[in-house]
């Protein structure tokens, strides 16, 4: 003889009206998506735990933190010059030059002038043309300067001519390229990322990333190195220094 458990009686009756199974499939359907939106990124993390990988102006941001890590040692180089008191090894101005020469010349500005300004130039609308033409010219000016901080930091600097000229390239280096790189963070990056598509956006951050490892000069990690090795033998890699004190 079987014996059979008798179903509790439910409490609701179960509404099996088609507005309701319209809803119930809406939020299946809603929840499957926001499922989809956030498992990629989850899934992501989990394959690469540095998180995901920089944008295409956050890789260009990136090498202008570096430019102004390098600005920071042409402006104590050009201190020490003007003056007797503390020395300046020729060696630490050609480093930070050639550092400026190989990576950020050489590589970034390239990749600029490459990817970032002809957009601008080949718009009807001819938005920020004036201002691309300016870091053009400056892209050009700062090559001369680089050219010229090279030379003459090759030269023994116990020449007061010679010490004189370095100084006012090292300024002129400063004075130009700290508007530069300011202006592009905060006029032309942003309208470049309003301009193109999230497809395009993302094929250019790959490209980008290509083009870093590809990078002659051994791409952003090892510049940063260096010049952070720069700025220790001028006792400026401390942070804190750069602290008022009241």
């Amino acid at each position: 003889m079987r014996f059979f458990r008798r179903r509790a009686p439910c409490s609701r009756a179960v509404d099996r009206s088609p507005q309701r199974r319209e809803l119930l499939r809406l939020a299946g359907a809603s929840g499957a998506a926001l499922l989809g939106l956030a498992g990629p990124s989850r899934a992501a993390e989990q394959r690469d735990p540095a998180g995901p990988a920089p944008t295409a102006v956050e890789d260009l941001i990136h090498a202008q933190g570096l430019l102004e890590r390098v600005l920071l040692v042409y402006e104590e180089s050009a201190r020490r010059l003007a003056g007797a008191d503390e020395p300046v090894p020729p060696e630490v101005v050609r480093d930070a030059a050639q550092i400026v020469r190989g990576y950020v010349e050489d590589h970034h500005q390239k990749l600029e002038e490459k990817h970032v300004f002809p957009r601008f130039e080949r718009a009807a609308a001819q938005e920020h043309a004036d201002l691309v033409r300016v870091l053009r010219e400056q892209h050009e000016a700062g090559r001369r300067l680089t050219d010229r901080i090279l030379k003459l930091a090759g030269t023994k600097l116990d020449d007061p001519v010679a010490r004189n000229q370095l100084q006012a390239s090292l300024r002129d280096a400063v004075r130009m390229l700290r508007p530069h790189e300011s202006r592009e963070d905060t006029v032309l990056f942003p309208a470049f990322r309003r301009r193109v598509g999230a497809a395009e956006y993302r094929a250019l951050g790959e490209e980008m990333r290509s083009a870093e490892a590809r990078a002659p000069a051994g791409g952003l990690e090892m510049m940063v190195e260096k010049v952070s090795a720069l700025e220790r033998q001028l006792g400026l890699y401390d942070l804190s220094r750069f602290t008022p004190k009241a």
